[in-house]
């Protein structure tokens, strides 16, 4: 099981939609779509594919004879993610592990997974997973985001909550979603699962929201750092959510904010 379904599982995957989405998603979405549909595939899996916002990008941009895989281990976030696609007739919805892809050997010409290879178990898995199901010449197009310090609404809200529990700060951001940020070890691993050419390149986008709230809300509310708040104890949420506004909104203002986000996007040959 991926860590994401057990974190996830609780979650309401429209608030995970209308917070986290626009605020870091949204932008490498667009990004991976483009670069997918520049590869003119016939075939594409995507997994870890949460509330579908990459699926709502790419969609358009395959040709009409394409077919289009959608996957996620977590149901109601795969739920929703249909429920938000217009009617398409080239796309399936499958539940699957990625670590255990229920379909036959190079049956695709695309896999594509946003910001989800930080949260697999064992990546080496997943990577052989990918290669397995892609034809000889397919391609792995995945992104993963950058060291924390590189995001700054992460690293103000990490920063803010090790200010506010000084004796056991709650870590979720740095640990894991930009835990995996070293692009010797992803290209080592990448190729030691197999894949014959890798290229890595970092892309910055910036992060907007309406207010300062919103960001604070989406990372202490929005994600599993929500799990480690709630260990503190009763109305911790609120506090923490409370302190960690009120630091992005001294850094960057009380009205709308903008800052810097990282990620790096691989390709991954066979």
């Amino acid at each position: 099981m991926l860590e994401t379904d057990k974190v996830f599982a609780s979650s309401i995957p429209e608030n995970y939609d209308r917070y986290m989405v626009p605020l870091i998603f949204e932008p490498f979405a667009a990004d991976l779509a483009r670069r997918a549909a520049s590869l003119s595939p016939r075939a594409v899996l995507e997994i870890a594919a949460g509330t579908g916002v990459v699926t709502r990008a790419l969609a358009p941009k395959l040709s009409p004879g394409a077919s289009y895989v959608v996957t996620d281990l977590n149901q109601p976030m795969l739920d929703y993610a249909a429920s938000r696609q217009a009617p398409d007739s080239r796309i399936k919805w499958r539940q699957a592990d990625a670590l255990a892809l229920p379909f036959e050997d190079a049956a695709f010409d695309l896999v594509c997974c946003q910001f989800g290879a930080m949260f697999f178990p064992d990546r080496s898995s997943g990577y052989r997973e990918a290669k397995r199901v892609l034809k000889p010449g397919g391609h792995f197009l995945f992104n993963v985001w950058d060291r924390i310090e590189e995001n700054v609404f992460a690293y103000d809200v990490t920063n803010a909550l090790a200010r506010i529990f000084p004796n056991d700060p709650p870590r979720f951001l740095a640990r894991t979603p930009h835990g995996y940020h070293d692009t010797a070890l992803i290209r080592s691993e990448l190729e030691g699962a197999g894949f014959s050419r890798v290229l890595i390149e970092t892309r910055a986008e910036q992060s907007r929201a309406s207010s300062p709230r919103i960001p604070a809300v989406a990372y202490c509310q929005g994600t599993p750092l929500r799990n480690e708040i709630e260990a503190k104890g009763a109305g911790k949420l609120e506090t923490a959510t409370d302190y960690a506004a009120a630091a992005i909104a001294d850094r960057h203002g009380r009205g709308e904010v903008a800052a810097k986000i990282q990620a790096h996007v691989i390709v991954a040959v066979v």
